[in-house]
C-alpha cells in the first residue's frame, strides 16, 4: 500500500496524510443546521465523509470522529418562532430525520454526534479566553471577534483584508468574502427571540464559534482532518481557524477537505428552479437508496456532481451489475484450478487502493472493479473461470464495498426506516427461497404447471428468476 495524498484547501497543495498521533485520526465533519430535511447537495458531502472515514478504516487507522448538529442559529430562530415552538423542541424532527437519512444510505455513525445547544458552556469559555486575549470587543451587547488582530485570518479561502475598515461588523452568519468583517461570536437576543443567561451576558452563539468549541472539546487543540462542503470555507471554515488558533496559540487543522457543489441538471439546485430535492423526495420517486449513494460516491469529491435522470439510470445499472456478478460468483460452480484472473484481481485490488489513496479518487477505484468484473464475465462466459479464481475476486468485491457498501440487497429495509414500504408486504428473502425450491421440486417433478404458477407469483411480486445453465436458479428484485 502506498501513501495517501490529500489536497489541503489550506495551501491549495496535495500533501502526503501523517496524522499527529500514530496509528491515530481525528475527525470533524460539518454536520448539518436542522431547520429542514437534508437536501441532496448535503448528501454528497456527507457520502463524500463517510467514504473519507471508511477508507481510513480500511487502513487501520483507528478514526475518532465528531459530526455536529447546529440547532442555533438565525433560521432555526426564525422558523421556531414561525411554527410556534422552542428551538429544541422545533430541531428535534429535523435531526431524528437525518439519523434515519443517514441510515438509509448507509453512513457510518461518528463516535460523536453533538448539539451545539449542549454545548453552550464550552463556547463561553471558549469566549472568555478570546477576550481575555484582547481579540474580542463588546458591542450593543454581542460580542465580536477583532479580525484585523489575527494576522493570518485570509488564508484558507485567500480573502484580502487590506481594505477592511477597522470595527466594522458583520452580525448574519453567512455573508460573502467581499463582505468579510469581524464577526459575531455571541449575539445579544432581539426582542423576544430565545436567549441563554451566561457570565459573558445573555444571548445566544454565532455559528462560527459553535463548530471550535465541539471540536477542540472532543479531539484536542489540534486535529488532523476538518472537513465539510466548499460553501463552508468561508466565512464558517475561515472564522473557525481565526478564533481557535487565536486561542489556543497552535494550529487548528492539519488537513481541510472540502466537497464541491452538486448540480441538478447543470443548474445550482434551488426552490424557486423547482430543481430541489430532500433525500426523501428522490425515494419517493422510486429511487433506491443504494442507488442514490453509488451516484453520490461516484464522482470524486474535488469535482462538481452533475444530478440528471441519465445519472440516476447509470448508477441503477451499476448496482444492478455489481449485484447480479457478486451472485455469480457466489452461487456457479467452476472448474477446479485457478486462472490469470487470480492475479488480475489482486492487480484490480491494488489499482482500486491506489485511486483512493489518490485524494480518493472513486472514479479511479470504480474503474478497477468494473474492469475486473468485465474480465470475470467473459472467463465465465467462455468456461475458463476456476474455482480457485473466486476467493481473490470475492475479496477484492469485499474491499470494495467495504468502501461503497452497494452490495447488499437490503433497499426495502432501508425505505422501512423512513416509512416507505414501497412494496407493502414484500416477501423476504426467506419467503423468496421456499418458493424457489418448490418451483424446483416441481420442475424435478415435471409438474410445468405448478413451477409456473410459482413464476408468476414470484414476479407478480417483483421477482425475476434466472435458470443458469448448471441448473442454479438465482433470483433479484426488479
Amino acid at each position: 500500500m502506498g501513501d495517501i495524498v490529500f489536497q489541503n484547501t489550506l495551501g491549495a497543495e496535495r500533501q502526503v496524510f501523517v496524522p499527529l498521533h500514530p496509528g491515530q485520526v481525528r475527525m470533524y465533519t460539518c454536520g448539518p443546521t436542522v431547520y429542514d430535511f437534508a437536501h441532496i447537495g448535503n448528501f454528497r458531502t456527507f457520502v463524500f465523509q463517510d467514504i473519507l472515514r471508511r477508507f481510513l478504516c480500511s487502513r487501520g487507522f483507528e478514526v475518532i470522529q465528531v459530526t455536529n448538529f447546529t440547532d442555533v442559529d438565525d433560521r432555526i430562530i426564525a422558523k421556531a418562532a414561525e411554527a410556534g415552538l422552542d428551538i429544541r423542541e422545533f430541531t428535534d424532527k429535523y435531526i431524528e430525520a437525518f439519523l434515519a437519512d443517514q441510515r438509509v444510505l448507509n453512513i457510518k455513525k461518528p463516535e460523536y454526534v453533538v448539539r451545539a445547544t449542549d454545548h453552550i458552556e464550552d463556547m463561553v469559555q471558549l469566549i472568555e479566553r478570546l477576550t481575555a486575549k484582547g481579540f474580542t470587543y463588546v458591542s450593543e451587547g454581542s460580542i465580536y471577534f477583532r479580525i484585523s488582530q489575527f494576522p493570518d485570518y485570509g488564508k484558507l479561502t485567500h480573502v484580502d483584508t487590506a481594505g477592511i475598515k477597522a470595527g466594522a461588523r458583520v452580525d448574519v452568519d453567512r455573508y460573502d468574502k467581499a463582505d468579510a468583517r469581524d464577526f459575531a461570536l455571541w449575539k445579544a437576543p432581539k426582542p423576544g427571540e430565545f436567549f441563554w443567561k451566561t457570565r459573558i451576558g445573555p444571548g445566544r452563539p454565532g455559528w462560527h464559534i459553535e463548530c471550535s468549541a465541539m471540536a477542540m472539546k472532543y479531539l484536542g487543540e489540534t486535529i488532523d482532518i476538518h472537513s465539510g462542503g466548499v460553501d463552508l470555507a468561508f466565512p464558517h471554515h475561515e472564522n473557525e481557524i481565526a478564533q481557535s488558533q487565536a486561542a489556543t496559540g497552535k494550529p487548528f487543522v492539519r488537513y481541510w477537505l472540502h466537497a464541491e457543489h452538486l448540480l441538478v441538471d447543470s443548474q445550482k439546485m434551488s426552490k424557486s428552479l423547482g430543481n430541489f430535492y430532500t433525500l426523501r423526495d428522490l425515494l419517493e420517486k422510486g429511487n433506491k437508496p443504494s442507488i442514490l449513494r453509488f451516484l453520490l460516491a461516484s464522482v470524486p469529491y474535488r469535482r462538481q456532481l452533475n444530478f440528471t435522470q441519465e445519472g440516476l439510470q447509470q448508477a441503477a445499472s451499476s448496482v444492478e451489475r455489481l449485484r447480479n456478478f457478486a451472485t455469480r460468483l457466489n452461487s456457479s460452480k467452476f472448474p477446479e484450478g485457478a486462472s490469470a484472473l487470480s492475479e488480475g484481481a489482486e492487480r484490480a485490488r491494488e489499482n482500486f487502493e491506489r485511486g483512493l489513496e489518490d485524494d480518493l479518487n472513486t472514479a479511479q477505484a470504480l474503474a478497477a472493479v468494473f474492469d475486473l468484473i468485465w474480465e470475470a464475465n467473459v472467463a465465465m462466459d467462455h468456461g475458463e473461470f476456476r474455482q480457485g479464481d473466486v476467493a481473490p475476486v470475492r475479496k477484492t468485491l469485499e474491499a470494495f464495498d467495504a468502501i461503497f457498501a452497494v452490495l447488499q440487497d437490503d433497499d426495502d429495509e432501508k425505505l422501512r426506516l423512513v416509512g416507505m414500504d414501497t412494496r407493502g408486504s414484500a416477501a423476504s428473502n426467506e419467503k423468496i427461497e421456499e418458493l424457489v425450491a418448490a418451483r424446483q421440486l416441481a420442475r424435478k417433478a415435471r409438474d410445468f404447471a405448478k413451477a409456473d404458477r410459482i413464476r408468476q407469483e414470484l414476479a407478480n411480486q417483483g421477482i425475476i428468476l434466472e435458470d443458469s445453465k448448471d441448473g442454479i436458479v438465482r433470483w433479484k428484485r426488479k
